[in-house]
């Protein structure tokens, strides 16, 4: 039964993916130039500031456009990519063995899904090549023959490259490697994280030829220059955390205390928390549980400051950002509702956080919201340091390395393991005094790991 709407081309652009982002930067496409998609489909692959996310398109149809070719950064409204929908569709994909559904424009704009796992949670069909001959004849969509042949003929030099992950092809760009040109050890040919490092080595070790003339300065300003050098543009998640410690240094007045405490009874009792059954409890989750109990006594550190109606806001529940190092950099994952969490929660939460971050794949909605961060650098080897505070929070706890260190224990010298306890705090929130009370609670749980007894 011919189809009561005639076909139209409709235009997906980049959606705002939340929390103030503008831009993102394509790092896969999942369809190409012909393809059949379902509505909320996955269409690219795009990494933003906060996380790399794949974005499904809310029409059903026939791919006859993409704009942007991997490695390009776009602003939130620029067009992605154009589907031809309506009476032609379904007969292509008919052609095609493919089953989606006609939709008239009206419907194909109803979806207004944005990240996989909004919206409408349609089927996604998995994506077909498209057949435009069959044995009756020649498929009447001219646009979508025209693109199929366009993506032919440029499917050697302009398709994209299989790799094992994103931070992959991310590394290559970095470092000006063309993947096309780089042969995969893993199955059928999968390029590796080992054969794209490979290849830096070996770049690396080539002989530079000098430039006929290099200026021995670049002037940037009157009475300023700097030497000449590479320039990394800040851009993506780099970019992101250069606009937000800027603004915390210039908006948020903060203070840094310190304290070395005791931790030999807290390893110890972690140590015996994990003989017993059930998972493993990390150091990390033990002084998350302590942060919330230290938040609970201490409410003018869990808040923000809105200067616009000159109030500190004190917020009603405890979401606990910490520190995550990635490949892209360092990220803060956000543990919901943490104050409502045990240690087993927490350690959980953490660990499934983490994991999601080394892997890159945490939604905005994963790194955004947090109203109190932990630190723990002593990861990296080092005592102590005094953080910039994550805008618009008010305080940020750091934790250096537990070292065993001559300590004076019951009035005897005795070795021990120390660590040291760092706070840094919005001034405009609270004074030192509530400051260091914070402080001097968390260094008193952790020598004494019995007074979180209280509040279990």
């Amino acid at each position: 039964m011919p189809h009561a709407f005639e076909m139209a081309s409709l235009e997906f652009k980049l959606p705002d993916l939340g929390e103030g982002l503008t831009e993102a930067e394509i790092v896969r496409w999942l369809v190409e130039v012909g393809d059949v998609v379902a509505v909320d489909q996955p269409v690219v692959e795009v990494e933003t500031a906060k996380a790399m996310v794949e974005v499904p398109c809310p029409y059903g149809g026939v791919v006859t456009a993409r704009f942007g070719e991997e490695g390009t950064e776009l602003p939130v409204g620029s067009p992605l990519l154009t589907v031809a929908v309506g009476a032609a569709a379904p007969d292509v994909a008919a052609a095609s063995g493919t089953a989606v559904a006609a939709v008239s424009p009206a419907e194909a704009e109803s979806s207004g899904n944005v990240l996989v796992g909004y919206g409408t949670g349609a089927a996604v069909a998995r994506r077909r090549r498209i057949r435009p001959v069959t044995a009756a004849g020649p498929v009447a969509v001219p646009v979508a023959e025209a693109a199929v042949a366009k993506t032919a003929k440029t499917a050697k030099t302009a398709g994209p490259v299989p790799v094992i992950s994103p931070l992959v092809r991310r590394l290559a760009r970095e470092n000006g490697l063309d993947l096309r040109e780089l042969k995969g050890t893993g199955p059928d040919g999968l390029i590796l994280r080992s054969d794209v490092e490979s290849a830096i080595r070996s770049k690396e070790q080539e002989p530079v030829t000098a430039p006929a003339s290099v200026p021995a300065s670049v002037p940037m300003s009157a009475g300023v220059s700097v030497a000449a050098g590479e320039r990394v543009p800040l851009r993506g998640m780099r970019g992101a955390v250069a606009d937000k410690l800027s603004r915390s240094r210039r908006e948020i007045p903060d203070a840094t205390c310190w304290v070395d405490a005791d931790a030999t009874e807290l390893m110890a009792a972690r140590a015996a928390m994990n003989r017993s059954a059930g998972p493993p409890v990390s150091v990390l989750a033990l002084l998350a549980r302590i942060c919330t109990a230290a938040l609970a006594r201490f409410p003018e550190l869990n808040s923000t400051v809105d200067m616009a109606s000159r109030e500190i806001v004190r917020l009603p529940g405890v979401h606990l950002g910490f520190a995550a190092q990635t490949e892209r950099g360092l990220v803060v994952p956000v543990v919901r509702d943490a104050h409502a969490r045990n240690v087993e929660q927490l350690g959980a939460e953490i660990a499934r956080l983490t994991e999601s971050a080394r892997k890159g794949t945490l939604a905005p909605a994963d790194l955004t919201g947090g109203t109190f961060t932990l630190n723990n650098y002593g990861v990296f080897g080092v005592d102590g340091s005094t953080p910039i505070i994550n805008h618009p929070e008010a305080a940020m706890l750091g934790v250096g390395r537990i070292v065993p260190k001559p300590w004076v224990h019951e009035g005897e010298l005795a070795v021990r393991k120390v660590v040291q306890l760092s706070l840094t705090f919005d001034h405009r929130v609270c004074d030192g005094g509530t400051a260091g009370g914070f402080l001097r609670y968390v260094a008193d749980c952790v020598e004494q790991p019995a007074l979180l007894l209280r509040t279990l």
